[in-house]
């Protein structure tokens, strides 16, 4: 396949359609860019051997403008010699260089055209390899998503196994336990220490009492003497 059959059936191809319609869209889209990148690299290098052939045919074109004018200047110089014979000679030659150089502008002209329409296609190609390397970027982006949501369904289906929540029960059990022995360990402690404030209370209560009745049994003593 040529270079120009390639390129036209690249740029002429509906991307979005041929990867809506591909097994393995990722696949095909790195096949693609690699066609685009092999295509614009030979759409390069025969662009660059036009603009080559190019500047020969401007060095050649300068040559002969040189040529017929050097052929001219002698033609003129015959004539002021009375040379009308050698005046002849040169003006021949001077129409071979220009007729030379007739065909040489036209050559430059077609060159300079077919540049053109290669800096063209390579522009429209680079767009196209633009578009297609950013549709794999967002494939690519698209898949590792695509991965982390699976494996996050794959987490939370392991999460919600009777299994799982066997151990987490069985986890809160052992966590309830360690707490009950805590409360227990604390408990006597605590215990003692509630007894020694009620003791604390009781003895001013009885204290308080035994005062009262010193108190009664004084005043008694009193009103009877």
């Amino acid at each position: 396949m040529g270079i120009f059959t390639r390129f036209r059936d690249i740029i002429s191809s509906n991307m979005n359609a041929m990867l809506d319609r591909a097994e393995d869209p990722e696949k095909l889209l790195k096949l693609m860019i690699r066609e685009m990148e092999d295509t614009l690299v030979e759409l390069k290098a025969s662009c660059a051997g036009v603009m080559a052939n190019s500047k020969k045919v401007q060095r050649q074109l300068e040559d002969m403008h040189a040529r017929a004018k050097n052929w001219e200047e002698r033609a003129t110089l015959a004539v002021t010699k009375a040379r009308d014979d050698l005046a002849r000679e040169a003006l021949l030659e001077r129409r071979r260089y220009s007729e030379r150089t007739e065909a040489l502008e036209s050559e430059m002209v077609e060159l300079q055209d077919i540049v053109e329409r290669y800096q063209d296609d390579i522009r429209q190609l680079e767009e196209k390899l633009g578009t297609a390397r950013e549709k794999q970027r967002m494939l690519v982006e698209r898949h590792i998503r695509a991965r982390k949501e699976i494996r996050a369904q794959q987490d939370i289906r392991r999460m919600d196994s009777a299994e799982t929540l066997l151990k987490f029960e069985q986890f809160e059990n052992r966590i309830e336990r360690m707490e009950a022995e805590a409360e227990l360990v604390n408990y006597g402690k605590k215990r003692a220490m509630e007894e020694e404030f009620e003791g604390l209370m009781v003895d001013d209560e009885i204290e308080n009492q035994l005062k009262d009745l010193k108190s009664s049994l004084a005043k008694g003593s009193e009103e009877r003497a």
